[in-house]
C-alpha cells in the first residue's frame, strides 16, 4: 500500500541522518499550544542543522525525486471530503505559492534558508459538518529529501516556532476568523519529499473539546498524507 511504503521510507530517512546544535525537544511537542504569530521571531535563535542522506536510502529514491512536486489539485482534489470514520468536511479555501516564506513563521523560513528553498507550499482550509472547526492542512514540498527532513525534525521538536500559517476563511465562506492567540493542535508527517502540516482550531477560539479537535486535525492530516504519498511514489495520476 502507498501509505505503508511511505512510512518505511520516512523511517529510513529519520534514522539518525540529522545533526543539529542548540534547541531542546521533548514529549510536549504534540500538546495543544497557543498559536504564535507566524511573522514574529522568537527570542530563541534558530539552530544550525546539518542533514545528510542516510546510507540505506531506498534505491528508487532518485527516480521518485525526478517527478515534479505535487500540485494543488493533486494534493486536495475534493471540495467535499468524507473520511473513513464517516466524518465530513468542506474545503473552504485553497492557496498555493512557490514563495514559501510567505506562508510560514520567520523561524521556519530561516531554517529552510540553511538548505535549498522549498519548491511549493500548498494549503487548504477545511471546516467540519457543523462549521465549528477550522483545520489548515499544508503540503511543503522540496527538491531534496535532506531539506524536508530538516523541517520535519525541527517542527516535531517545536511545532509553535517552526509552523506554517493557518489560513483565514475567505468572506464568502461565512466563517469567523479565529481570534489571535487561540489554542491549537499541531501535527505533521513527512512523505518522500514533503512535510505535511495540520493545524486545527475551533473557529471561536475555544480551548474546550480538545479530543474532538485533535481527532479532526489528525484525520485530515491522514487524508492529505495518503494523497501526497501516492503521488510522490508514482501510484496516482499526474507527472
Amino acid at each position: 500500500m502507498a501509505a505503508g511504503t511511505g512510512v518505511v521510507l520516512v523511517a529510513a530517512i529519520a534514522a539518525g541522518l540529522a545533526m543539529y546544535t542548540g534547541g531542546d525537544g521533548g514529549d510536549e511537542a504534540d500538546a495543544p499550544a497557543p498559536a504564535a504569530a507566524p511573522t514574529t521571531a522568537s527570542d530563541t535563535p534558530v539552530p544550525s542543522v546539518r542533514v545528510d542522506m542516510p546510507s540505506d536510502a531506498p534505491t528508487a529514491l532518485p527516480s521518485l525525486l525526478a517527478r515534479p512536486v505535487i500540485r494543488p489539485e493533486q494534493a486536495f482534489p475534493e471540495k467535499s471530503v468524507r473520511l473513513k470514520d464517516g466524518s465530513r468536511y468542506t474545503r473552504v479555501d485553497l492557496a498555493s505559492t512557490t514563495e514559501c516564506a510567505r506562508g510560514m513563521s520567520a523561524e521556519l523560513a530561516e531554517l529552510i534558508g540553511q538548505g535549498k528553498p522549498c519548491s511549493r507550499l500548498t494549503a487548504a482550509l477545511f471546516t467540519d459538518h457543523d462549521r465549528r472547526s477550522q483545520v489548515t492542512v499544508t503540503v511543503l514540498s522540496f527538491d531534496r529529501v535532506e531539506d524536508a527532513s530538516r523541517v520535519f525534525m525541527m517542527a516535531s521538536m517545536d511545532p509553535v516556532a517552526y509552523q506554517v500559517v493557518s489560513l483565514d476563511p475567505p468572506p464568502e465562506a461565512g466563517l469567523p476568523t479565529v481570534p489571535p492567540g487561540s489554542a491549537g493542535v499541531f501535527r505533521r508527517v513527512m512523505t518522500v519529499r514533503s512535510v505535511v502540516f495540520a493545524n486545527g482550531q475551533w473557529g471561536d477560539g475555544a480551548e474546550t473539546e480538545e479530543a474532538a479537535i485533535t481527532k479532526q486535525t489528525e484525520g485530515l492530516l491522514r487524508y492529505a498524507n495518503d494523497r501526497v504519498v501516492a503521488y510522490e511514489e508514482g501510484k496516482s495520476g499526474g507527472s
